[in-house]
């Protein structure tokens, strides 16, 4: 068994058992059986259980996306779309460990300050998205209350999705719009 294997096999069997138990109900000792490996092993990879919860925040996709990726020059409402549709994309390949994480978020620390981490990348990814497809023509003060709010309906989106029927965050094309729309008519001439 090689070192990354049976790393891989603890997170594997950590993410597994914590979804299904939660974080509190969860012993090493679990985790190591599941995973086939020396309960030791898991001490020596993660020094403290918590530490497992750090790891599994790491395992998240990058939801850093370039702005040249998805902007339209042009056309702020499209660019937004194209954001949130790859988003939600990268969103759905980590269902499991998203819902896993936001549930531990309310009692750990270390979970919680790392999605605060994320959302923070994720309002300056909005940000730079609409500067980008506008030119940067807008107030700045207007792009950083619209960043922060498109930023906070995809994370509740994300952060809720876990309680719909397929799993996948409900559409909001009229909000999006909405924002758009707003932010356009901040350069529209009088």
């Amino acid at each position: 068994m090689t070192e990354d294997s049976a790393k891989e096999r603890i997170l594997c069997a950590a993410e597994a058992l914590f979804a299904e138990s939660g974080f509190d109900a969860t012993p090493t000792s679990r985790i190591a059986e599941q995973a086939g490996v020396p309960k030791g092993l898991v001490h020596y990879y993660f020094r403290h259980k918590a530490d497992l919860l750090t790891a599994l925040v790491e395992r998240l996709p990058d939801e850093r996306i370039e702005p040249a990726v998805v902007v339209v020059p042009g056309d702020l409402a499209g660019s937004l779309r194209r954001l949130v549709r790859e988003l939600d994309h990268r969103f759905s390949r980590s269902l499991g460990l998203s819902h896993l994480l936001w549930r531990e978020a309310d009692t750990h620390h270390v979970v919680r300050d790392a999605l605060h981490e994320r959302f923070q990348v994720l309002v300056r990814q909005v940000r730079a998205v609409i500067l980008a497809a506008t030119g940067g023509v807008l107030p700045p003060a207007d792009v950083d209350r619209a960043s922060g709010l498109l930023a906070r309906a995809v994370s509740h989106r994300h952060a809720t999705a876990r309680h719909s029927d397929d799993d996948l965050p409900a559409e909001f094309d009229g909000e999006l719009t909405f924002i758009a729309d707003a932010l356009a008519a901040k350069t529209a001439p009088a």
